[in-house]
């Protein structure tokens, strides 16, 4: 059984990490699953893709397993990073970069690359349960999976050096506040709440979003005319869409747009 599965249901896309027996780790296979699942993703052209892990855990990190093997091999280590710790590295950035809306489902632990895979999505809706912890640290790591580029600009530099340099185990509650996590809901009704939101995005005016994730991820890099101007340009390019004119409509009509997603 593959260690990844997907599944595309109308507008839904979910990948699921399944490996219970290694906590759902990111190893290499499971990361060429997940690019593989976001290539088909975007091929199918939906409107969201969640990213969830199975049996009460997201994902617990890399593969202390592999990195033993490596440890104990006489392989070049420059050959070995750039076969197995690239690879890797490059899922977590395939995540964040992935055109549609994203979503992270953690519920349980999101440890090391697991915490990465997590912030790389748009949104992280975490269970009550759910931990997360960037402690590259305690095995003597220094950060991997692209926290050095996603943490400071989601928490900020001071507090990103903190969870770093502590490797602290932080619950779902004080994530939330730190902004590693944008909602938390009772782990009893987690897969309930976690509906209302994806239902949410899934329904909303698809191409106005995918700019909208376009312009905020850029936006830290530009200058602000910059990025006044690359918002001008992508209002060009969806004021010609469905949703445009439905919403506008359903403004003056004072209803509810229903947003085709195009």
């Amino acid at each position: 059984m593959a260690p990844v599965e997907y599944e595309i249901d109308g507008d839904l896309a979910t990948i699921t990490m399944d490996n219970p027996p290694l906590r759902n780790a990111l190893t290499l296979e499971a990361a060429e699953h997940i690019q593989e699942a976001i290539d088909a993703i975007e091929d199918a052209d939906v409107r969201c893709a969640v990213l969830e892990g199975s049996e009460g855990t997201f994902c617990a990190g890399g593969d202390i397993e592999s990195m033993l093997e490596g440890l104990a091999s006489d392989r070049d280590t420059e050959e070995l990073m750039e076969e197995v710790g690239l690879p890797i590295n490059r899922t977590v950035q395939r995540l964040y970069e992935c055109s549609v809306p994203t979503i992270a489902k953690v519920d349980g632990p999101a440890f090391g690359a697991g915490g990465s895979l997590a912030i790389a999505c748009d949104l992280v809706l975490a269970s009550e349960r759910a931990e997360i912890s960037f402690g590259f640290r305690r095995i003597g790591l220094s950060i991997d999976s692209g926290p050095s580029y996603l943490l400071p600009r989601v928490v900020g530099e001071k507090t990103a050096m903190e969870l770093v340099y502590t490797g602290d185990l932080i619950d779902a509650a004080e994530a939330q506040e730190l902004g590693l996590i944008n909602r938390v809901f009772p782990t009893e009704e987690f897969d309930e709440r976690c509906e209302a939101v994806i239902e949410e995005v899934v329904t909303g005016p698809t191409v106005a979003l995918k700019r909208s994730k376009q312009l905020l991820q850029a936006g830290g890099e530009r200058t602000f005319d910059g990025a006044i101007r690359a918002e001008v340009d992508s209002l060009g390019a969806v004021f010609d869409t469905d949703d445009f004119s439905e919403g506008v409509n359903a403004f003056v009509e004072r209803r509810t747009p229903e947003f085709g997603g195009e």
